[in-house]
């Protein structure tokens, strides 16, 4: 069976997916709900590559919820098309981060933008806490901007 996803460059990091007919609804139409998959599953990716290999919180001791998530969907997909996320880092604050995430057909036509906003939890009571130092440092070294708050 063809993987419907993989890791198509690390600099910048794309990830290369394609539709499959069971994401499609009736009409041949990417069902709404399969862009978060497609998010989601860019999001692991990167955050696997940020991590060398580890999942990116545990290899920094905390736990890395989604606090929040906003996709714009710019255009249609239709089965067998290729999607290209391309993901960044964006802001970096106190507890939480953001992930950002470019969709675009491989003739550069946008699919949709997203932003994926992982807050750090400690693993012993699941409460918030500040991004440890040495994840900051990772995520700065990848670009993340820093902001109050």
């Amino acid at each position: 069976m063809k993987a419907t996803e993989m890791v198509l460059s690390l600099d910048p990091f794309v990830v290369r997916r394609e539709v499959r007919w069971g994401d499609c609804d009736p009409a041949g139409v990417v069902y709404t709900g399969r862009f978060t998959d497609y998010l989601l599953g860019a999001v692991g990716l990167y955050t696997e590559h940020l991590g060398e290999g580890k999942r990116l919180g545990e290899a920094h001791e905390v736990g890395t919820p989604c606090r929040g998530m906003s996709l714009d969907f710019t255009g249609t997909l239709w089965p067998g098309d290729v999607v290209h996320i391309a993901c960044s880092l964006g802001a970096l604050r106190t507890r939480s981060f953001d992930i950002r995430a470019h969709a675009t057909r491989p003739d550069g036509s946008p699919v949709f933008a997203a932003v994926f906003s992982p807050i750090c939890v400690r693993q012993d009571a699941r409460v918030g806490t500040p991004i440890p130092a040495s994840l900051r440092e990772v995520l700065l070294r990848h670009g993340a901007t820093t902001h109050d708050g």
